[in-house]
């Protein structure tokens, strides 16, 4: 099964942007189906690729995507869970074509769970995102609890405008911990919001405060965003 998975705008609109999801632990592409034809009916495309702590070539396809021009810019690198750390140290390094950083559920510390059933409710509190993973074959159970060897995060580095996505009941990343290794990056909580916010009981406010922080991108990169918001 391949790991990479692609929404384009709906026929007769322009694209806007696009979208590269890097996966995180466990995850595949497809994971981010429900996001990625979110987004993409907002007429953003989204390439969505897999977990690149599992598979280093899941890099070599970003930088791949981030160079092709027949792809719309802005291009959006967008990494959750380890996901994250691999799509900051991409626009840290300055790939070429990255304009905008997005990061979701940056882990934090080591997390072990003992049971598939508190990684699942770990992961997110969307019933029918837990029964999709559940159900799921080419999902890998148990990798949260997995500590491979991962990139620095060094967001003082990166140049480009950043976003930050996190739950507030986050108990793989605790929020404190996140907000001080996001430092001064823009970030939007959400209460009640668990580990994957792109797939949570809040998916639909995720996808619109992400849809909010692009349109603003292409107005200007400058632009402010709210520093803290509450969802």
């Amino acid at each position: 099964m391949s790991s990479s998975f692609s929404w384009d705008e709906p026929d007769g609109l322009a694209a806007r942007g696009t979208l590269i999801v890097l996966a995180g632990r466990g995850e595949h592409g497809g994971v981010y189906e429900r996001f990625g034809r979110r987004l993409a009916f907002d007429a953003y495309r989204v390439r969505a690729l897999g977990d690149a702590s599992a598979d280093p070539s899941v890099l070599d396809e970003a930088a791949k995507l981030l160079a092709d021009e027949s792809l719309p810019g802005p291009k959006v690198l967008v990494g959750s869970d380890t996901g994250a750390l691999y799509a900051a140290r991409l626009a840290a390094e300055r790939a070429p074509g990255v304009d905008a950083l997005i990061l979701v559920g940056l882990p934090t510390s080591p997390w072990t769970s003992g049971s598939w059933e508190a990684e699942v409710k770990a992961r997110t509190g969307c019933p029918t995102h837990q029964g999709r993973l559940a159900n799921d074959p080419n999902f890998r159970r148990g990798a949260l609890g997995s500590v491979p060897e991962l990139p620095g995060l060094h967001l003082d580095r990166v140049q480009v405008p950043v976003l930050a996505l996190h739950g507030k009941d986050d108990t793989v990343s605790p929020v404190d911990e996140a907000l001080a290794a996001y430092g001064g990056v823009r970030t939007v909580l959400f209460n009640g919001g668990r580990h994957d916010v792109l797939n949570d009981a809040l998916h639909r406010t995720a996808a619109a405060t992400v849809v909010l922080f692009l349109e603003r991108l292409r107005l200007s990169p400058d632009l402010p965003l709210i520093a803290e918001e509450r969802a």
